[in-house]
């Protein structure tokens, strides 16, 4: 099972609302976590293990300027992942994320003169989609039955962990 879905404000923490910040952390986390409780209710009851992938993001390993929000929600899929590992484990289970840097998409578009804002570079190099499918094909193959609760960074360089 892959949570794949994000929204995104642009706002300094100075000037976010409560409104805003709430609705980031309900489709982001608890969206996230309600995909991972329920695909993990099925396959425990199956008995068969399985894999539960979640969307991180580089803004989950390193905060930026003006996304505090974002940052904030995606650090926490990296906990939510990591705590889920450990507890399913047991049930031949694997969770992890990928966190990718900056990918060709709509909400990379709404990004758009915002990165410099960010404090994110101009030049901050962006990747193709196929490049995050590449890694969540990778993820729930057989072979990949050791990783657990571990974040996948395609990006690019643009942080190092």
């Amino acid at each position: 099972m892959v949570a794949n879905a994000g929204v995104l404000v642009v706002q300094p923490i100075m000037e976010v609302s409560a409104a805003d910040w709430d609705r980031v952390m309900a489709v982001n986390v608890r969206g996230t976590m309600l995909c991972y409780k329920y695909a993990a209710k099925q396959m425990v009851k199956q008995g068969r293990g399985g894999r539960i992938i979640g969307a991180s993001s580089v803004a989950g390993k390193k905060g930026w300027a003006g996304i505090s929000a974002y940052c904030s929600s995606k650090f926490a899929i990296r906990g939510l992942t990591q705590s889920t590992a450990d507890e399913l484990a047991k049930h031949n289970i694997t969770v992890n994320t990928y966190a990718p840097g900056i990918i060709k998409s709509s909400m990379a578009q709404a990004l758009g003169d915002g990165l410099e804002a960010c404090g994110m570079p101009a030049d901050l190099p962006l990747a193709d989609p196929e490049v995050v499918a590449a890694v969540v094909s990778f993820l729930i193959r057989p072979e990949s039955y050791f990783i657990t609760g571990q974040s996948i960074s395609p990006n690019g360089g643009a942080i190092f962990d």
